[in-house]
C-alpha cells in the first residue's frame, strides 16, 4: 500500500488531530457522534486505529512502517518506544518540529527538492536517520532560504522540543540528542501498533 495523497480532513475526522499530515483541526464533537452510532470498537479495530495514526502523521506506506516495526522489536528497550524514536528522528520529522516545514509532507518535498542540508551536505532522502548533534541547515541559496522562511514566519511558535534547537536568522537546527518519546506529542498508544503487527506477522 503506497503513501497515502488523498483528502486529509477525511483522516483527521475519523483518527483526530495528525499534526504532521495537516495543521487542520476536526471539528469538536464529530468523532464522538459517529463513536456513539458506530457502537464499541474491536480490539482489532482500536489496534488498526493507532496503526493508522502513525502512518498518516509520519506519512509513512505500509511497507515503510512495518519495516520501523521489525528494527524496532530487534533493539534494545521498549519496542514502542523505540518505534516513535526511529520515526522522530527522520530527517522529515526534524524539519517539521524545528517549523522550517508546516507540515512533513511540505518537509518531504524540500527534502527531495535539495533544498536542506545535513552537516554541510546535501540530503535528498527523507527518511535519512538523524543523530546526535547533527546540524541541519537551507542551502546557501535565496529560493532554499525564502521557502524556509516562509514556514518559519507562518509556523506557530510552540515550544520546541528539548532535543531540538533553532536558530532562525541562520536557518539553521541542531539535534542535541535521541528524541524523549514524552515529546513526541501525537496522543497515541505505541504498545498497540507493534501488538498490530506482531499478530500478522
Amino acid at each position: 500500500m503506497s503513501r497515502y495523497r488523498g483528502p486529509r480532513f477525511k483522516k483527521i475526522r475519523r483518527l483526530g488531530a495528525l499534526p504532521g499530515l495537516t495543521s487542520k483541526r476536526p471539528i469538536d464533537g464529530s468523532d464522538l457522534r459517529k463513536q456513539s452510532r458506530s457502537g464499541q470498537k474491536s480490539q482489532y479495530r482500536i489496534r488498526l486505529e493507532e496503526k493508522q495514526k502513525l502512518r498518516f502523521h509520519y506519512g509513512l506506506s505500509e511497507r515503510q512502517l512495518l519495516k520501523y516495526v521489525r528494527i524496532a522489536r530487534k533493539a534494545k528497550g521498549a519496542s514502542g518506544q523505540v518505534l516513535l524514536q526511529l520515526l522522530e528522528m527522520r530527517l522529515d520529522n526534524i524539519l517539521f518540529r524545528l517549523g522550517m516545514a508546516l507540515t512533513i509532507p511540505q518537509a518531504r518535498q524540500l527534502v527531495n527538492h535539495r533544498h536542506v542540508l545535513v552537516n554541510g551536505r546535501i540530503v535528498d532522502i527523507p527518511s535519512y536517520r538523524c543523530k546526535s548533534q547533527d546540524i541541519i541547515t537551507a542551502k546557501d541559496e535565496q529560493k532554499s532560504r525564502a521557502l524556509i522562511q516562509n514556514c518559519l514566519d507562518s509556523s506557530p511558535r510552540d515550544e520546541l522540543p528539548k532535543h531540538l534547537t533553532l536558530h532562525p536568522f541562520q536557518y539553521k537546527g541542531l539535534v542535541n540528542q535521541i528524541i524523549d518519546s514524552k515529546w513526541v506529542g501525537l496522543k497515541i498508544n505505541e504498545l498497540l501498533v507493534v501488538e498490530y503487527y506482531s499478530r500478522r506477522t
